[in-house]
C-alpha cells in the first residue's frame, strides 16, 4: 500500500481557512489515503497582542479571517512556509496571486520531486512582452511540478458554515490524480466535478471577478436586478471570447460548470469585489482606500486582474473587443467616470452589428 499523502495549505485567509476545515477534517477521516496533521503556512501577525499562529494552534480559529468557525485540531499553523511545506506531497495554494511568485521562490528546490500542487487562486500575472501568465503556470514552472485547479461558486464563509455548495476541479489526469483530489476536497456539503479542461477553469475563476466589479458598480450607481443580469450575461460573452481568442483549446461545456456561470452569478450578488465596487461608485474614495478600510486585510482581485488583463489587450490593440474589462480597469484606475459604465453596455458589441463597433468609442472617452 502506498503511503498516507501529506498535505501543506499555502495560505490562510477567509478562503484558505475555509478550506483547511475541509481537508483536516477530509484528512482524518481518510487516514489510509492522507495524513492526518496538516501543515497551513499562516503569515504572521499580531492580533490583540498575540501572534496569529498561536492563537489558531491553541485556540483552533482563525479570529482574524474567519471568526467563529472551529478548524480541525490538526490543522497546525507554521509561519516559515518551507517550514510548513517539510514532507508535503499535495500542495494548496490559497493566496492572494500577488505573492504567488515569491512564495514559490522561497520553495523551489527544497520540496519533493514528487509532489503535485492545487491552486484555488483567481487571477494572472503580468509576463514581458505584454502578455499574462496562469497562475498554474507560475507554480508548475517554479516548482516543476503538476498543478491542477480548484474554483467554483464558494464564497468562503458559506462554505465554512456548511451550506451547500459545488465547486470544480480541473485536472489533466483525470483517473488518478482527479479522483485523489475529489476525495480530498469533496464532503456532503461541498461537491467536486472533475474535468480534464485545467485552463478553463482557472481563466474562468480569474475573469469572473472583473465582471463582479462592474455588477457592483452598477449596484452603486443605484440600478437594479436588471441590469446587473445584463452585466453577467455580456461579462460571460467576453469571458467565453478571451478564452476562445487567448485559449483555443478552452471548451464551451466548461462555462456551465461551477466553476464559470455559476461561479459568476454568485460573485456578482455576493463577495468582497463586489462590495467594494459598488461603495467606490457610492463614496468617490479610491480603491486602495476602500480596501483598507473594508477588508481587514482581505485582499481584491477583481481590480487587479483586470489591470493584469489590459496589460495584454492594450498590448495587442484588442481593447476595443472586451469593452466591459476595459472600462472596469479604466474606472478603478480613475481615468473613466464610473456612471460610463452604462454607456459601454449600452453600445456593447453584442448589441450592433460589426460594421458599427466604431461606435463604441463612447465607452473610451469620459
Amino acid at each position: 500500500m502506498s503511503q498516507p499523502k501529506k498535505v501543506c495549505i499555502v495560505g490562510s485567509g477567509n478562503w484558505g481557512s475555509a478550506i483547511a476545515k475541509i481537508i483536516g477534517n477530509n484528512a482524518v477521516e481518510n487516514p489510509s489515503k492522507f495524513d492526518p496533521e496538516v501543515n497551513m503556512w499562516v503569515f504572521e501577525e499580531q492580533v490583540n497582542g498575540q501572534k496569529l499562529t498561536e492563537i489558531i494552534n491553541t485556540q483552533h480559529e482563525n479570529v482574524k479571517y474567519l471568526q467563529g468557525i472551529t478548524l480541525p485540531e490538526k490543522v497546525i499553523a507554521v509561519p516559515d512556509v518551507v517550514e510548513a511545506s517539510q514532507g508535503a506531497d499535495i500542495f494548496i495554494f490559497v493566496l492572494p496571486h500577488q505573492f504567488v511568485k515569491g512564495i514559490c521562490e522561497k520553495l523551489k528546490g527544497k520540496i519533493k520531486s514528487t509532489a503535485v500542487a492545487v491552486t484555488l487562486i483567481k487571477g494572472f500575472e503580468v509576463a514581458e512582452g505584454g502578455g499574462i501568465r496562469l497562475i498554474s503556470d507560475v507554480i508548475r514552472d517554479s516548482l516543476n511540478i503538476p498543478c491542477a485547479v480548484l474554483m467554483g461558486a464558494n464564497i468562503a464563509n458559506e462554505v465554512a458554515l456548511e451550506n451547500y455548495c459545488e465547486a470544480t476541479i480541473g485536472c489533466s489526469d483525470t483517473a488518478v490524480l482527479g479522483t485523489e483530489l475529489k476525495a480530498l476536497f469533496q464532503t456532503a456539503y461541498f461537491r467536486i466535478v472533475v474535468v480534464k479542461d485545467e485552463t478553463t477553469v482557472e481563466v474562468c475563476g480569474a475573469l469572473k471577478n472583473i465582471v463582479a466589479t462592474a455588477a457592483g458598480f452598477t449596484d452603486g450607481l443605484g440600478f437594479k436586478d436588471n441590469t446587473k443580469a445584463a452585466v453577467i450575461r455580456l461579462g460571460l460573452m467576453e469571458m467565453i471570447k478571451f478564452c476562445e481568442v487567448f485559449y483555443p483549446g478552452s471548451k464551451l461545456e466548461t462555462f456551465f460548470e461551477s466553476c464559470g456561470i455559476a461561479d459568476l452569478i454568485t460573485t456578482c450578488y455576493g463577495g468582497r469585489n463586489r462590495r467594494v465596487a459598488e461603495a467606490f461608485a457610492k463614496t468617490g474614495k479610491t480603491i486602495a482606500e476602500l480596501e483598507q478600510e473594508m477588508l481587514n486585510g482581505q485582499k481584491l482581485q477583481g481590480p487587479p486582474t483586470a489591470y493584469e488583463v489590459n496589460y495584454m489587450l492594450k498590448a495587442k490593440t484588442m481593447e476595443e473587443r472586451f469593452p466591459l474589462f476595459t472600462a472596469v480597469h479604466r474606472i478603478c484606475t480613475g481615468d473613466l467616470p464610473v456612471k460610463n459604465l452604462m454607456d459601454c453596455l449600452k453600445n456593447h458589441p453584442e448589441h450592433i452589428k460589426p460594421s458599427a463597433v466604431a461606435r463604441m468609442s463612447v465607452c473610451y472617452n469620459p
